[in-house]
């Protein structure tokens, strides 16, 4: 196998702790406290933090955009987020069982969720859960909340991406290629036999890059094509899909087996053929562009004059005084 010495493109992996930030130090250290707990923030909690306030960001944009209520994302974000995050961590427990589960394994590291270990598969189903509650509740179309998030899906996969890499996980299998990843010879995940020095594939790299080249083909096909409805999301299942199956087939950290195919790569077929069955019946039962990105009857009308609403009222109001702005239509009023 290749050595690092001899591959000048080797991408080095940074030490464990190298990015942690020791929260209780600095507070101790700063204001002379004695806070008997102690509580890091370690480097890839930091980049799925990063990659979640990218992806609410760029949907708040987007559907700001297409008329829906400033700010109205972070009250979906708040279902969305915490449901997401649980699916994620469920979804890699249940597929890892043999590091969560038997003699001599700590039960309690189930939660230890700084440590790696959030399937991107589990936060999709239980995230979706979350959304749907919250356009429920905010009267916003699912499909349009949808189809705002795909791209914002890439940008947060792919720091969570560089979070794996900052915690020295996920790799693929041992490479001849310059650009090989380098691994300490005691991580936990070192193959059994393999000379110090032998180079992985960098499973992190490949995908990051699939899903900020992604971002550009969804968004250059949306602007061609306008797609809505749920469209867009659809093609965000596909691209990953594909992109997926593929890396999950290199990389060598152990999952659980189904007919001599893994877990995470059935999934990526269950994501693809989620993509096209929603493209199909999607594009048969909507041709046109959507009338709003609210539900009829829980529409936002910006700058409204005129009607007045409860949810807009506060101790600044008084008999007679509109609404400037922006207030959601009562059922009652559309």
């Amino acid at each position: 196998m290749t050595s690092s010495l001899f591959a000048p493109l080797s991408i080095p992996s940074p030490a464990p702790d190298q990015f942690t930030l020791n929260v209780t130090k600095v507070l101790n250290d700063a204001f002379g406290w004695n806070i008997p707990f102690n509580f890091q923030i370690h480097a890839y909690a930091i980049c799925i933090l990063i990659g979640i306030i990218a992806a609410i960001w760029i949907t708040s944009h987007r559907l700001t955009k297409r008329g829906a209520e400033p700010g109205i994302v972070l009250d979906i974000a708040l279902w969305a987020v915490p449901f997401g995050i649980v699916g994620g961590r469920l979804f890699h427990v249940i597929t890892h069982p043999d590091d969560y589960f038997g003699a001599g394994k700590n039960l309690w590291a189930i939660l230890y969720v700084w440590e790696g270990g959030l399937a991107i598969f589990g936060a999709l189903i239980l995230g979706g859960v979350g959304v749907f509650i919250g356009c429920r509740m905010t009267g916003v179309r699912f499909w349009s909340f949808a189809d705002a998030l795909a791209p914002g899906m890439l940008i947060a996969q792919a720091f969570g991406r560089l979070g794996n890499y900052f915690n020295n996980e996920l790799f693929g299998q041992p490479t001849d290629l310059p650009w090989g990843l380098e691994i300490p010879s005691n991580n936990a995940a070192w193959p059994i036999g393999l000379p110090d020095g032998t180079l992985f594939h960098p499973t992190f790299a490949y995908e990051i890059i699939w899903n900020l080249f992604g971002l550009v083909v969804i968004l250059l096909i949306e602007r061609q094509y306008r797609l809505r409805w749920g469209k867009m999301i659809a093609l965000y299942f596909i691209w990953y899909g594909v992109g997926r199956s593929w890396f999950e087939t290199i990389r060598i950290d152990p999952s659980e087996v189904f007919l001599g195919i893994r877990t995470n790569v059935w999934a990526s077929y269950a994501a693809i053929l989620l993509g096209i069955i929603i493209l199909i019946v999607q594009s048969r039962r909507h041709t046109g562009i959507e009338p709003s990105v609210y539900v009829p009857g829980r529409e936002w009308l910006p700058n409204a004059s005129g009607v007045d609403s409860e949810e807009t009222y506060s101790e600044s109001d008084h008999t007679g005084n509109d609404a400037v702005k922006g207030t959601r239509v009562p059922p009652q009023a559309v």
